[in-house]
């Protein structure tokens, strides 16, 4: 499984980005997907997730704020994050899986990551 990562950036609090991955190798559609982050001297967190048939979960810190979506014909995925707080400051990562639950994706302990894309949030 291939991810080609995009949307990094350095964004003033209150602010948008969005954050796009590109999968290649595999057909996207048939799997889970999910948005994570790692703030640093922190753990893994997932905060965004979405199964196979649009079933989605949110963490709490990012609920109301952040959006993921998935574009099938583009094998692509993609996480809106509004009203962004300094404490949104992380690596963003994004992945696919077989997972039939979103929130047991986004809850899953992964060991193994690309080299993620990096989002600050700071005035």
């Amino acid at each position: 499984l291939q991810f080609v990562e995009s949307g990094r950036g350095l964004v003033q609090p209150g602010g948008s980005l969005r954050l796009s991955c590109a999968a290649s190798g595999y057909t996207l559609g048939n799997y889970a997907i999910g948005w994570f982050r790692q703030a640093p001297g922190k753990e893994h967190e997932g905060v965004a997730c979405m199964t196979s048939g649009f079933s989605t979960y949110y963490a709490d810190s990012v609920k109301g704020r952040f959006t993921v979506s998935r574009d099938n014909g583009k094998n692509t995925m993609h996480l809106e994050m509004n009203s962004l707080k300094p404490e949104d400051t992380a690596v963003y990562y994004c992945a696919a899986d077989s997972h039939a639950n979103a929130r047991d994706m986004c809850e899953f302990k992964y060991t193994v990551w690309g080299q993620g894309t990096q989002v600050t949030v700071s005035s």
